[in-house]
């Protein structure tokens, strides 16, 4: 697992992300596998796979250099994820889906970041120590997932070498524009991350990506309060 590196392309975008949950189950490593893009494998942990849904709030996100604007800056997010390597061992992201309730960021992210976007309706809640949020989708794979959720250990830092740093600690995602692999970085602090308890989850996102529902509850689950980010240029993975 790789840490932000010095050598990243300009940043682009500021923004702050808040409130993360992250819920995780172990899946079938050749399912998995079935859902990626050539040129990417699946990176898995103790020869098991992992299959992520995470949701958050995005606050403040702005280009570089241009203040935040109610109309773009401040969404909520949740979205499937797999943990991956390119051709040459670089650990990051691919996104199946993430789904938004911000239209223009929708857009923003198809049009210039070629993410899997989609348009849902969400809301999220908290009080001192408790949290919710709530996505709906519309048409074909319409549903509602709800979360419910609070943290119940002291937030730290993943150590290097164990489960939750390499399910945590990444600072990559790739995705394909115009039949190309491209490669996008940000740059944050670790995340400090304790053990959440969830009243309510959902494994319903995996069924939007095709993937089947669990029978049993997710295998971890974790809550960050939140961490500062820069977004790097997108660029074609390096040979």
């Amino acid at each position: 697992m790789d840490v932000p590196l010095v050598s990243n392309p300009p940043a682009v975008m500021r923004q702050v992300w808040n409130h993360l949950f992250f819920l995780h189950w172990i899946d079938q490593a050749e399912r998995l596998q079935s859902l990626l893009p050539r040129g990417l494998t699946l990176d898995c942990y103790d020869g098991k796979a992992y299959v992520g849904i995470v949701g958050f709030l995005m606050d403040s996100v702005r280009p570089v250099g241009l203040p935040a604007v109610p109309w773009l800056s401040y969404f909520r997010e949740l979205n499937v994820r797999l943990y991956v390597r390119d051709h040459a061992g670089r650990p990051g992201i691919y996104f199946l889906s993430l789904d938004c309730d911000r239209t223009i960021a929708v857009w923003i992210a198809r049009a210039f970041f070629s993410l899997p976007y989609q348009q849902a309706s969400m809301s999220f809640g908290a009080t001192t120590e408790d949290f919710t949020l709530n996505c709906r989708r519309w048409g074909m794979n319409k549903g509602q997932a709800n979360y419910a959720w609070r943290p119940v250990s002291i937030p730290k830092a993943s150590a290097p070498g164990t489960l939750e740093f390499h399910l945590l600690e990444r600072y990559r995602f790739f995705t394909e524009r115009h039949g190309i692999l491209q490669e996008g970085r940000v740059s944050h602090a670790p995340y400090e991350a304790s053990q959440a308890l969830f009243s309510k989850w959902s494994a319903l996102p995996l069924a939007w990506n095709g993937l089947p529902i669990p029978n049993r509850p997710p295998d971890l689950a974790h809550y960050c309060r939140g961490v500062s980010v820069e977004a790097h240029a997108l660029a074609p993975v390096r040979p």
